[in-house]
């Protein structure tokens, strides 16, 4: 029979897990508003993100993804970064996250004016547990087109 101490550590497991999936959820509505503070919001102050290139290193740094040329052509086109739902490994105030991103680009050109995948990539997000909730320290994206590199963030440690 649990005990209340079993039943409070169950429930406090189930937040930390909705926390983050709200936090990984929370992603591409921000960049596809171009919602700085929303973005910023997600990292932690000396947070980095890598998608290839140059890391964006410090929670400014991140929330200015959303001036880079490359990101406010997707949105002037019509643009949907969609995040798969991750596989979350908990261990105390830290956690490690796993999932897919596509990036989907809308196509005047097509007959229908649809949307294609622009881009599909592994994340690896590293998180910690801070006095303002969950934050990421580390987000690292990488293609998948057929790379080690993107296969190898899709494993387990």
């Amino acid at each position: 029979m649990a005990t209340i101490e079993d039943l409070e550590n169950r429930i406090a497991a189930l937040e930390d897990r909705l926390a983050i999936l709200q936090l990984v959820a929370s992603y591409g509505p921000a960049v596809d508003s171009l919602d700085r503070d929303g973005v910023g919001a997600l990292w932690a102050e000396d947070g980095r993100y890598d998608f290839g290139g140059d890391p964006l290193q410090g929670r400014d740094a991140v929330a200015s993804l959303i001036d880079l040329e490359t990101h406010r052509n997707y949105v002037g086109q019509g643009s949907s970064h969609i995040l798969s739902l991750p596989r979350i490994e908990i261990d105390g105030d830290r956690a490690v996250v796993v999932n897919y991103s596509q990036v989907f680009v809308r196509d005047p050109s097509s007959p229908r004016a649809g949307w294609h995948a622009d881009r599909c990539s592994a994340n690896r997000w590293e998180l910690v547990r801070t006095a303002e909730g969950w934050r990421a320290t580390a987000r690292t994206n990488r293609l998948l087109d057929g790379s080690q590199p993107a296969r190898d963030l899709l494993r387990r440690d």
